[in-house]
């Protein structure tokens, strides 16, 4: 089911399979948030993990948007659905629509992604919800340093007018999404 969460602004949950150097991760984080997303300019698809009996309503999404679409991943790995819908749509494959900026979050190639008009930033694996409501910095992290170098690089985040923030993993926080953040970046 996709939920809309503001207008233009709609997530849907699934789950992957699991690889066995996987297993470690709690079982509440292995499903999996995707976006959809009306930017200005394309219908944006962040992150998808589309199952066969979900594929009839972003078929509808699609053609009532009757914008391009575009497909932009958070970190390389959550490639998941990416190129069939690619294939199915005829969509482009990473690029800058306009009103989302990319913010690095100097974990390899990982990007946090602000979604200007909806107010909300999209998180890979940087940022997690806690499971309680609020957020919490990634565990998944080489060393401390790396955790370090990750909260620094998100820092300017806070400078936005952020409501919402929709991780990959966990919970999303509409309420207070600021301040989860701030504090979830404050260690």
């Amino acid at each position: 089911m996709i939920e809309e969460l503001r207008p233009g602004l709609k997530r849907w949950v699934a789950t992957p399979d699991w690889k066995p150097e996987e297993e470690h991760l709690d079982v509440s984080y292995r499903p999996v948030g995707c976006v959809l997303y009306h930017a200005r300019d394309a219908l944006v698809l962040i992150d998808p993990l589309v199952p066969d009996e979900l594929w009839p309503a972003l078929d509808a999404e699609v053609k009532d948007s009757g914008a391009p679409v575009v497909v932009l991943t958070t970190i390389s790995f959550h490639e998941r659905s990416r190129d069939e819908v690619a294939r199915r749509y005829g969509a482009k494959l990473g690029g800058s629509p306009a009103g989302i900026r990319s913010f690095s979050a100097q974990r390899g190639d990982e990007v946090a992604l602000w979604l200007e008009d909806a107010r909300a930033v999209v998180f890979g694996d940087a940022v997690l919800g806690d499971q309680r409501g609020g957020l919490r910095l990634t565990p998944w992290a080489i060393n401390e340093a790396g955790l370090g170098r990750t909260r620094i690089a998100l820092l300017p985040l806070l400078e936005l007018p952020v409501e919402i923030v929709l991780p990959a993993h966990g919970n999303i926080v509409t309420h207070d999404a600021r301040e989860a953040l701030a504090r979830a970046l404050a260690g």
